[in-house]
């Protein structure tokens, strides 16, 4: 029951230390996978604390709870809960710091979360009070921070957040100015928090520039209190790209350049990415401090990356001589005391939500629960004892076969990723569930009020006049699309079926690849053509199932398809995993990048649906357009279903078009 403020007082002036973020998983084995997770990192890397992310608008809280519970009751790790204080219940922030309090929670990060929703965005049938509303007496995270406060005095040792590059509101911002922000972080910090933690960032100058700002204000409120910048391990090079245009931190130009060789191979991607972490905390150490100098990251679930750079950087606070001089490669797979289950595994890929590239050097067949863990013989020593310290930091970094078990997952799970996995759909940012503000889609989107008027948006999108829809990210379309622009053209013209997530089949293609290359060079690529698309529900009982269940074509495919009330059909049984892409390289296993199968699929499902009534949100307020506008997306939520048909014949490029357009 410590508070982080505290723990730091207690270390050497020129200590250092560092702390290590996780979210709630989406799934029940992702949390028992998790929890297994972070025993082992607990145990091999000794963080001075944990910090359990909370989702916008409380979504995760009882998800955040539970996992908060675990870390500090279950494995007496020193435990922060973020919470968020806008749209949501006013009630729900009292429950959550009272359970916090209940679990021996001592530290909190208070943040705003979204920006307070209009009033306008309010849809009928919610007519919360304005004492129930937290929106009522929260706007900013300083209100928070006043209400802990006044609330519960001196209990909770209180974080903020800030940007050092500067923050935007909008997402696409005109000027990012620390400066600008500058005078929130004094006002937050003087109404009583405990320590500073940074949004991630890669330029290394901008951060430096920034603490000195702090440090060196005339104000003095920064002149002592511990700054903690935040570092994210680059896990791929789309993820990367993806993580910052959302979080709006800066790449600079010699990072790029150091990736763009090893783009492709998000093994050697990692490796890159952690020299460059390394690089900045290496500086950043340098840095003259006050106290004890800290690091936080953003682990995203995921433990090898941040291993290798705690390791390198010397951040592993000393426990046992063993450690020292640790030779991790001459730990052998005779570490290994466990049964492992051989599955394909890993990520699924989207057009729309790019996730898939694994690295071709991952070997991702095994996955970890705490169901199927071999039971020790304890006739043997070694069994009687818990794996040491140098054990957990070998399995940690993936040596060995109970290391190829810990890292099985080892890069950010999207969408259709592995729901076993702990890092299954990661939270990127702190931005609503659509990607853009309610203003920005009416700006962006109209107010549609036909069928017509949908068929338009996509259409749209697919001919790249139109960057983003509900059911993707501001990316734009990738550059796979444009291999199966006509036939998903065809679908939307003469069948009215919205596509949301496609990718066009491949019979061994080079991994140098421009398009569809990945992994290391001298491989070749593999893929089953998918797509992904909402249709009426009088098309998929009268017309798309009948077909793809008839004796011509159910040889053929698998699919799955699911409502917004939780009806949920399958072609397959609810333990097959459908491999979509595939890779074989010079000296290693046969590498599943991409699968397609019951658990993921359905958390997509709800999450897809769950669009559908965002997007009609941002038409609540008065006026007739917008009234018309909210019920027709109401309407057709319910209309539509969600289907996903999966072509296994891989070399023939155009056969999944064919069944489909034969319907």
């Amino acid at each position: 029951m410590e508070k982080i403020t505290d723990k730091i007082a207690a270390l050497p002036k020129d200590a250092t230390y560092f702390s290590l973020e996780f979210f709630p998983p989406k799934t029940q084995t992702g949390s028992s996978n998790l929890q297994a997770r972070l025993e082992r990192m607990s145990r091999a890397l000794r963080p001075l604390f944990v910090a359990v992310t909370w989702g916008a608008g409380g979504s995760t809280s009882a998800k955040s709870l539970e996992l908060a519970e675990i870390c500090q009751r279950q494995l007496g790790i020193t435990t922060c809960l973020h919470l968020t204080c806008t749209n949501m219940s006013r009630r729900l922030i009292d429950e959550a710091l009272e359970e916090a309090k209940a679990l021996g929670v001592r530290n909190i990060l208070a943040l705003r979360g979204d920006p307070p929703r209009e009033e306008e965005y309010r849809i009928d049938g919610e007519d919360e009070s304005q004492e129930e509303d937290s929106n009522g007496g929260f706007t900013w995270a300083i209100d928070l921070v006043r209400y802990i406060r006044r609330i519960h005095g001196n209990y909770f040792c209180i974080g903020v957040a800030t940007y050092p590059e500067g923050h935007a509101d909008e997402s696409y911002p005109t000027e990012q100015d620390p400066k600008h922000d500058l005078p929130y972080l004094i006002d937050k910090t003087k109404a009583g928090a405990d320590f500073i933690m940074t949004q991630l960032f890669y330029d290394e100058g901008a951060y430096v520039k920034f603490e000195k700002m702090l440090r060196e204000h005339e104000s003095g409120v920064f002149k002592d209190i511990p700054i903690l910048p935040g570092l994210m391990p680059i896990q791929s090079y789309q993820i990367l790209k993806r993580t910052t245009k959302l979080s709006h931190a800066k790449l600079p130009p010699e990072l790029l350049e150091r990736l763009e060789p090893v783009k492709g191979d998000d093994e050697a991607v990692k490796m890159v990415g952690v020299d460059v972490i390394s690089e900045i905390v290496e500086d950043i150490k340098k840095i003259k401090s006050p106290g004890p100098r800290g690091f936080h990251f953003f682990t995203l679930n995921l433990e090898k990356a941040v291993g290798f750079i705690l390791e390198r950087c010397h951040l592993i606070p000393p426990h046992s001589p063993e450690i020292e001089g640790l030779d991790l490669l001459a730990i052998d797979n005779s570490i290994s005391n466990g049964v492992t289950k051989s599955i394909s595994t890993v990520n699924h890929t989207t057009n729309l939500n790019s996730h898939r590239r694994v690295s071709s050097s991952t070997t991702s067949h095994n996955y970890l629960t705490t169901d199927n863990l071999h039971t020790p013989n304890h006739t043997s020593a070694i069994d009687d004892s818990p794996p040491s310290r140098a054990t957990d930091l070998a399995i940690s970094h993936g040596v060995g076969s109970l290391g190829r078990e810990a890292t099985w997952d080892d890069y950010p799970n999207g969408r259709f990723g592995d729901a076993r996995s702990p890092a299954f759909n990661p939270p990127t940012s702190y931005s609503t569930s659509l990607p853009l503000s309610p203003f920005q889609a009416r700006i962006l989107w109209g107010t549609p009020t036909t069928l017509n008027d949908i068929t338009t948006l996509f259409r749209r999108h697919l001919s790249g006049s139109l960057p983003v829809l509900p059911w993707s990210d501001s990316s734009g379309l990738s550059p796979e699309t444009a291999l199966i622009t006509p036939q998903l053209t065809r679908l939307i013209d003469q069948r009215t079926w919205w596509t949301i997530a496609s990718q066009p089949a491949a019979d061994g293609v080079p991994s140098s690849d421009p398009i569809l290359g990945w992994g290391p060079p001298g491989g070749f690529v593999f893929q089953k053509a998918f797509v992904e698309l909402f249709l009426p529900a009088s098309d998929w009982h009268n017309i798309l199932r009948p077909h793809l269940e008839s004796a011509s074509v159910r040889g053929e495919v698998s699919w799955y398809a699911g409502d917004c009330d939780g009806a949920y059909e399958s072609s397959d049984g609810a333990d097959a995993v459908n491999a979509v892409t595939w890779g074989a390289f010079a000296g290693k296993e046969i590498v599943t990048a991409t699968i397609v199968e019951e658990v993921s699929f359905r958390a997509w499902v709800e999450e897809a649906f769950g669009l559908w009534v965002e997007w009609g949100r941002c038409y609540g307020g008065e006026g007739e357009g917008r009234k018309k506008a909210r019920e027709f997306l109401k309407w057709l939520r319910g209309e539509v279903w969600l289907v996903n048909v999966i072509c296994h014949g891989y070399r023939e490029g155009d056969r999944l078009w064919d069944v489909l357009m034969e319907a």
